[in-house]
């Protein structure tokens, strides 16, 4: 995803706001600390919400419908203020400052989803939670363009895709491309459409959503599809030790319960024995 250095962030809020707000004045003997929040022992960037930061969009992970932030990440990350007792608020942010962990420490967010994969360079900034989704790239290519396989994507010339400062990206350029760098999803997408390029790597996840259009899946089809061990995870400021235990203790109880399951079925689509338990990063 493209850092875009003139996009003014923007405040939205998620899906569900709950009831019953927890906090009480933050005491701490850590100047960096005082004058925080704590809801049940976690301490907030501002009092009564749980600031996530995201980038928009991101289907079917995070997206604005009719109006407000909805998605899986919005969702999982909703079960976590609910622990906490209070709800949560979405910060739009360019994509790059989930690879510094600016806004966390700038103290602008709590915490950050946006489908974002657990790599060992990310974690020099930021601390991860447990991964919560197992992902794979898929190449989407125009029906048109006569490929079917990303090794044809470069035997016949044809231009590729991808989301700007994605694995996804990294991934085609070890592969000797050289990408067209779109700073969304949906400008990936739409490149396609357009015929900016023939053929895009992205997540999977996104073009199954894409392809339930008949009019999408009518002209474009998926051709390979990249097992790159990529797992998502849900990012805190390093060093937050209590909200990375909230994060954890809701995926683990979500997973336990039900819910989990639930909410895959929701915004992903069937849920099988691999997407029940992602291993261990």
């Amino acid at each position: 995803m493209k850092t875009l250095l003139g996009r003014r962030t923007r405040i939205l809020a998620a899906t569900t706001a709950t009831a019953g707000l927890v906090l009480v004045a933050g005491c701490s003997s850590g100047g960096s600390e005082s004058g925080k929040t704590t809801a049940k022992g976690v301490h907030l960037v501002k009092a009564g919400q749980l600031t996530t930061c995201t980038h928009l969009p991101y289907p079917p992970f995070q997206s604005e419908i009719n109006g407000k932030v909805q998605g899986f990440d919005v969702s999982l990350i909703d079960l976590v203020a609910k622990n906490l007792g209070v709800k949560q608020q979405i910060l739009d942010t360019p994509f790059e400052n989930f690879k510094t962990g600016a806004f966390l420490n700038s103290g602008q967010c709590d915490l950050a989803a946006a489908g974002m994969t657990i790599t060992a360079e990310r974690k020099k900034n930021v601390d991860f939670s447990d991964p919560y989704f197992d992902a794979t790239q898929a190449v989407l290519v125009d029906k048109k363009a006569g490929v079917n396989s990303l090794a044809d994507v470069k035997a016949k010339g044809k231009k590729l895709g991808a989301q700007a400062q994605t694995t996804g990206e990294d991934y085609a350029r070890s592969k000797g491309f050289d990408p067209v760098s779109f700073h969304s999803s949906d400008a990936v997408l739409n490149g396609l459409r357009t015929g900016q390029v023939q053929a895009v790597v992205i997540d999977y996840p996104v073009v199954r959503g894409w392809l339930k259009d008949k009019a999408n899946a009518d002209a474009f089809k998926v051709v390979d599809n990249l097992n790159t061990g990529e797992q998502y995870g849900f990012t805190v400021k390093k060093g937050n030790t209590a909200l990375l235990a909230a994060v954890n203790k809701a995926l683990k109880d979500a997973k336990a319960d039900g819910t989990y399951k639930k909410l895959y079925e929701q915004w992903i689509g069937p849920y099988g024995a691999s997407a029940a338990s992602p291993s261990a990063s």
